[in-house]
Order: structure tokens, then sequence, then C-alpha cells
């Protein structure tokens, strides 16, 4: 059986308009814009597709790897003889590092250029993966989980902002915004079932296969992702004053302190001197950022962009929607495989329906982001969300998988269907295609975050109720820790119709 706090679980939007395509894709697809290069038609080329393989290849396996080495932290420990509190820091590395450099990830992307800086955190991701499938040092593991989190920090909000600048908004964009969704939690999912798979040939495998995938994207990346114009900078003539080294270095610290507490914190408690003391610290970081930011000719995060209210609400949403959908899904893992004695494929595959709903999603949400409001498509999906987490707090031990776990994970499956793609099309509308890359940042910074916060929360919960677990018996604390999964997805839904109001009322005032 796998102890609590060894389990940590995470989910899982710029070229200029007048820059032309490289010559080695002349059109990206049938009829484009002869100006922007930008997508206006859904009729794509074949060049299209392969440069969303590629974007969302990336995605796929950022979320593939963290979902595999969940499932075989069990083995990694009994092969390694890593005591729980090490064997924790294999999957938080990842977190820590994913989550504290994401906002500077996008813009990086922004400023060094978005081709440049996917290509090299890709390549950086898939040498990683080598590298750490033949280590056996716990704190080598760990340092290399944080690279590859770093890594896929960079990989993330660089590709959303190449999707958002290549396609136009419009039908185009909300057809590729769908599929790179799609992938993004697709992976996740279907990562719990490989990993089950791998696991069982060795848990170095498990580390090893995402390195040749990222080296093979990396090759088809510098064929199809087109120039942009920070591109045409070589690295050597950048200014270094056009970058915000204060601005990078307060943000990213204060972000990285902020996880690490909330990670930490159900190990030395919440209310121990070193927790509050890291708090502390990240709070006087992020004053410091904001007065930096304030006073740069040319700061890191343009605080004007906070102005925007579709901005704002879509980065609460994300972080509610992934924060409670990581804490849901690391007490059911627990509850299944210590308290049910379920086997991690077996774990993996009652989770799949959920995943394979949000895949099926593909086929109509392109046409559901073309007409419906994408704060509506937040609303439902944020209510089938809590639904599906309300319907499992009856779960009794005696029940069967079609009564107690297969209803909740159909709902989270319509849940994240409507939400997923509806929270990035709406985080990017309306913003310059030079700050593509700030937004998507701000969004996937907000995700993991949520994300982190919420598993240190449960994470207190079940270790504060001082009882183990026992065989075919409730977890001590289970049914609290679903509860707050609830009440942060109520939060958002009150959030999202007071935008929607709000919206309503200024449209009202302007007719």
């Amino acid at each position: 059986m796998t102890p609590p706090e060894t389990q940590s679980l995470a989910l899982p939007p710029a070229v200029p308009r007048s820059i032309a395509r490289p010559a080695a894709v002349p059109s990206v697809a049938a009829r484009s814009d002869a100006h922007s290069g930008t997508v206006r038609d859904v009729n794509w080329s074949p060049a299209t597709w392969l440069l969303l393989v590629v974007l969302c290849g990336a995605l796929f396996l950022d979320a593939l790897d963290l979902s595999m080495v969940g499932v075989a932290l069990p083995s990694i420990g009994s092969s390694l003889r890593l005591a729980p509190g090490s064997l924790q820091w294999i999957v938080s590395g990842y977190i820590l590092g994913y989550g504290g450099l994401m906002l500077l990830g996008g813009r990086a992307s922004d400023l060094l250029g978005r081709r440049r800086v996917f290509l090299a955190a890709v390549a950086v991701f898939g040498a990683a993966s080598v590298i750490s499938a033949l280590l056996s040092n716990d704190l080598a593991l760990v340092a290399l989980r944080f690279v590859k989190g770093a890594s896929a920090a960079f990989t993330v909000p660089a590709g959303l902002s190449i999707i958002t600048t290549t396609f136009a908004e419009g039908p185009a964009r909300n057809r590729a915004l769908s599929i790179y969704s799609v992938c993004g939690a697709s992976g996740f999912s279907l990562g719990l079932v490989v990993g089950g798979l791998l696991t069982e040939v060795g848990w170095r495998v498990t580390f090893l296969v995402p390195g040749p995938v990222a080296i093979a994207l990396v090759l088809a990346g510098l064929r199809v992702i087109p120039r942009g114009a920070a591109e045409r900078i070589r690295p050597h003539h950048f200014e270094l004053r056009s970058f915000d080294i204060p601005g990078a270095l307060t943000s990213t610290a204060a972000l990285l302190i902020l996880v690490y507490a909330v990670v930490d914190a159900p190990n030395r408690g919440w209310g121990s001197p070193v927790t509050i003391g890291l708090l502390a610290l990240s709070v006087a970081l992020t004053a410091a950022f904001v007065a930096i930011e304030l006073r740069h000719s040319r700061p890191l995060v343009r605080l004007g962009i906070l102005r925007s209210r579709t901005l704002v609400h879509a980065n609460l949403a994300a972080a509610a929607m992934f924060g409670g959908y990581s804490a849901f899904q690391f007490v059911v893992t627990l509850y299944v495989q210590n308290s049910l004695g379920w086997s991690p494929l077996g774990m993996a595959l009652g989770f799949l329906p959920a995943g394979l709903l949000v895949a099926l999603s593909s086929t109509w949400m392109e046409a559901v982001l073309g007409r419906v409001d994408t704060a509506w498509l937040i609303f439902f999906g944020l209510l089938a969300l809590m639904a599906g987490y309300a319907l499992f707090l009856r779960t009794e031990p005696s029940m069967a998988y079609a009564d107690f776990l297969l209803p909740t994970m159909l709902l989270l499956g319509v849940g994240f269907a409507l939400c997923f793609p509806a929270v990035n099309a709406q985080a990017t509308k309306g913003i310059a295609d030079h700050e593509q890359g700030l937004a998507s940042g701000l969004l996937n910074t907000s995700v993991q975050i949520g994300g982190a916060i919420m598993l240190a929360v449960v994470s207190a919960i079940l270790s504060g109720s001082g009882s183990p677990s026992v065989h075919h018996e409730l977890l001590p604390g289970m049914t609290t820790a679903i509860a707050v999964s609830v009440g942060v997805s109520l939060f958002a839904l009150v959030l999202t119709v007071v935008f929607l109001a709000q919206g309503r009322r200024r449209a009202g005032a302007d007719a």
C-alpha cells in the first residue's frame, strides 16, 4: 500500500502578423491571411496538422510523464529503498519547477522567441528524461524532476502562444485550442494507464520513454514551427536590459517558495515557524515584485493586463478547477489502493472514463466554442465537477465501481470537456499578440499553484486525522477532504455567476 505522503498529483496559448512563414512551411492553411500568416480558414493544410501534432505532442508528453511517474512511485521506493518523505519529492520536484517558473516561461517566450524557447525546452525535457532513467540517487532524481518541471514551464506557454498567434481568433483558433486542450487532458488520463503497464516492465522505463519522443518532437518542430520577430535576434545580440531580471528573480522566487511551503506544510505543520516564515517571505517577495513591475520600463508582467475581467476570471476558474480535481484524485487514489486494495493499473482504468469523454469531446467542442460564451461553458463545467464530487460523498466500501466511482467520473469528464478549452480560450481572448505568452503563463501558473495548494490542504486533512487507513473502510478524514473539492468548485461557480451578471449589466448599459 502507498502512504499518503508518497502521492502527489497535478494535471493536468505568438508570431507578429507582419512575419511570413519560413520557406519550409510556405502556407499553413489552404487559405490564410497573406500579410499576417495566421490561419483564417478551417480547411487546413497538412502543415497545419503537423504543427498541431508537435505542439499538442509536447503538452501530451508533459501530462503523460507526470501521471506515469505517480503510478510508479511505490516501485521506485521499493527499488531504491526510499523513505516516504524522500519519495514524495520525486513528484513534488516537478510541481516546484512547473508552478514556480511558469510565469517566467511565458514572458521568456514573448521576449526571446516562442519557437526558440519551445524547442530548447522540449530538448532539455528529453535529455533529462534519458539521464534520470539511469540514476539511483534520490537527490539526483529530484533535481532532474525539477529540471523537467522547469522545462514544461517554458514549453506550455510557448506552445499555447504559438497557437493563439498562428490561428486567427474565431473558428480556426477555437478548433486548435479544442484539440490542444483535449491532448493535455488525455495525456494525463492515459498516462495513468501507460504508467501502470510500463511499471510492470520496470519503473526506469517510465522515466526513459518520454526522452526519444521529445527528441522526435524537436526534429519535427524545427521544420514546421514558424519563426517570429524575436527569432531574428541572435541570442548573443539580445540586450539584457530589455529583460526584467529583478522582476523575474522576485516573482520566480516568490512562486517557488510558496509552492514549496504548501507542499511541505503537511510534514512540518501549517503553524510551524518554518512554514509561517516561508509564507511571509513569499508575500514579501510578491510585494517587491509588484513594486519592481510598476517602475520597470519593460516589466516581466504588465500589471495592466490584470484589468482584463475575462483573464482574471479564467485564471480563478482554472485554479479552482484543477485544484479541486487534483485534491479529489489524490484522495480517491489512496482510498481505492490502500483501503480497497486495487492495483495501480486497476485504479488507472477506473479513472479512464473521464479521460475518454474529454478526448471524444474534440469532435464537438470546436462548434460549441464558436456558438456559446466561454463563461457559460465554464459555469456548466464547474457545475458538473461540483456534482461529481458531491455524488462521491455517499460512497461506502461495499459499493461496486458502477455505483460509487463511475457516475462521478462521467460527470468529471463532462466538466473537463466544457471547462478545459473554455478557460484557455477565455484567458487569451482579446489579448495582444505580444502578450499572449504572458497571458498563457499566468493561466498555467494559476493551474499549478491551485493544484499545489489544494493537494497540501487535503494532505493536511488526511494526516491530521491521526488514524491509519484500514482495509475495506473509508480513509480517515476522507469525507472532509472530498468536501473541500466541493467547496472550491462552489466558490468558483459563484464567481462565474457574478462574472456573467456583470457582463449582462455591461451589455445592457452599452445598449
